[in-house]
């Protein structure tokens, strides 16, 4: 039979319909190209995956992603002193700290008025407690200026009284700063953002006031204190306006308005009070003058260098305290040594955590290997053994083992008994670092033996005894044979048991003592007592960075790819 026979005739042309495109392309049973169908199939492929795995990945970001962010965000943050003090901080950036003198009046009349807005936010101890971390005694200063501020505006409320007594009410003065003609809403407007951000919230709803583009510039400090007083009565205690008792900071910027403002042109609300008032000649008390009077540290240019270093919205200030530095008007500069600690823990945590990592494995290998080459039914019972501890409260434990290190305890009790020390001279084992990694060695042990264990099973037994047959004693059969093949247990035992180690600080607080504890217990004494967050979050990221560093190191010098679970 001819070729042509067999195989059949051969077109002149490639075929056309369902089989290919116009191009050649060949198509699918759709008509679409193959090529696109197929793309369109992977596609959703991947997004069927990406489906499944959603949860876990949403889990992840809210629970260990965004958490580290906060804490990384945190060690930097520093918005409350321009948030809480605006317009010092703006005033402030023309002082210069090198000449030893404190500001001028302006920044203290500044001071003065956003003080006392912080001070009815009740901001201004939160202020005080940032800016103590720098310089002690600042957080009290905040908290008894804050609380006579109030004494000057009430002198003046009593002179003006005198004038005139409707100055007390609140729909008179209401009145007087409304106004006529056109309104500065937007003044208003940036008034309840600054409060906004002082006080870390939004204050959504209607003011019900805005003053004048006349008073505005007729009575600048007066309409900045009673916006304020405004925005805080409408919007954070829901009050009407009009028919509250101004505070004590309207009166005070009243005064200071009327030394230099022309009122005798004045047609508006509440004219005559005003020029009657401008007549009175009421006498002005520099604010820098009062602070003075409420407490002398005002006029120390050490305070006001620490508010105009800490004013930035982002500071170091935290990571150089983290390394016992410290950020000064000067620049940085080295902690006095007797408060150099945190680097001190560094290195005591990082060393113990290798030496607990070290007697995990010293403690842990014979029983890993014992548990994989006995036979199940005796392995089981003591692999039940080596998991009890985890069936037991984390602080029963450690607190038995501080009944039985101490100097009246178990452990030296016996010793006493067997004669190997004398009752005079009984052993110190707790409060100080053998404490410590005796307990954590006891709690950490099961995380560095099941490892073992799991990487142990998988050995052939066979192998050893080959070793043997060619010649190779116990120890080299184990040595060149066994001991290479249980590395990966031990490398994952290892990161398991110093990651865990590092991040202790209940164990360490319990049978640590002075000398005992860790980088972690700082951390929580910053996050539970003192409530400095942004050094702990700062403490926290130097850690999170020296195991990663730990960890890539690990990773160069055996390989992560030999880390094995099982």
């Amino acid at each position: 039979m001819s070729d042509t026979t067999q195989t059949g005739p051969i077109p002149d042309k490639p075929a056309t319909g369902d089989e290919t495109g116009k191009h050649g392309e060949m198509l699918s049973a759709d008509g679409r190209s193959l090529k696109s169908s197929l793309n369109r199939a992977l596609r959703r492929q991947k997004l069927r995956a990406l489906m499944l795995i959603a949860p876990l990945l949403i889990f992840v970001l809210v629970t260990f992603i965004a958490p580290i962010a906060d804490m990384l965000f945190r060690s930097v943050e520093n918005d409350i002193v321009t948030n809480t003090l605006p317009g010092t901080v703006e005033a402030l950036d023309d002082w210069d700290h090198s000449v030893g003198e404190a500001p001028g009046e302006g920044v203290y009349d500044a001071l003065y008025f956003d003080l006392f807005l912080a001070a009815e936010a009740k901001e201004h101890t939160k202020l005080g407690t940032r800016l103590n971390y720098e310089q002690t005694g600042l957080s009290s200063l905040f908290r008894s200026s804050g609380r006579g501020l109030d004494d000057v505006g009430d002198d003046y409320l009593d002179a003006l009284e005198e004038v005139d007594e409707r100055w007390g009410e609140g729909d008179f003065v209401y009145r007087l700063m409304t106004g006529t003609g056109p309104s500065e809403t937007g003044f208003v407007a940036d008034r309840v953002r600054v409060l906004e951000k002082m006080t870390s919230e939004t204050l959504p709803g209607d003011v019900g006031f805005a003053p004048s583009e006349e008073i505005r510039q007729l009575l600048p400090a007066t309409t900045l204190a009673y916006t304020d007083f405004a925005t805080f009565t409408a919007l954070v205690e829901e009050d009407v306006v009009a028919e509250e008792d101004p505070w004590e900071a309207v009166y005070v910027g009243l005064i200071e308005d009327l030394q230099t403002a022309d009122v005798a042109s004045y047609s508006g609300p509440e004219a005559e009070a005003l020029q009657a008032a401008k007549a009175a000649d009421i006498p002005l008390v520099p604010l820098k003058q009062f602070f003075a009077d409420e407490d002398g540290d005002w006029l120390d240019p050490n305070v006001w260098a620490t508010i105009q270093t800490y004013s930035p919205k982002y500071t170091s200030g935290y990571f150089l305290n983290a390394v016992d530095m410290q950020l000064t008007p000067d620049g940085i500069s080295m902690r006095p040594e007797n408060q150099q600690i945190y680097l001190k823990l560094f290195k005591r945590t990082m060393f113990m955590s290798l030496v607990i990592t070290g007697s995990c494995i010293l403690l842990g290998y014979p029983v890993a290997w014992l548990l994989a080459n006995l036979p199940a039914s005796r392995a089981n019972l003591l692999m039940i053994l080596v998991l009890l501890p985890f069936w037991t409260s984390l602080l029963v434990r450690t607190s038995a083992w501080k009944v039985m290190l101490q100097q009246q305890g178990v452990i030296n009790d016996v010793l006493v008994w067997l004669g190997l020390v004398d009752d005079m001279n009984r052993l110190v084992m707790i409060n100080n670092q053998f404490g410590t990694i005796v307990a954590m060695t006891h709690i950490l042990l099961p995380f560095m033996i099941l490892p073992l264990y799991s990487v142990m099973q998988g050995i052939p037994p066979t192998y050893l005894r080959a070793a043997k047959s060619l010649g190779a004693t116990n120890w080299t059969a184990f040595w060149r044979v066994y001991f290479p093949q249980s590395v990966p247990g031990i490398g994952a035992g290892s990161i398991l048991v110093f990651i865990l180690s590092i991040g202790y600080y209940i164990t360490p607080e319990i049978v640590g003592g002075t000398t005992g504890t860790f980088i972690s217990n700082r951390i929580a004494y910053h996050i539970s007592s003192s409530l400095n967050w942004g050094l702990a979050a700062a403490l926290g990221s130097i850690l999170l960075a020296v195991v990663l560093l730990l960890y890539w190191a690990y990773d160069r010098i055996v390989g992560i790819d030999n880390v094995k679970l099982g």
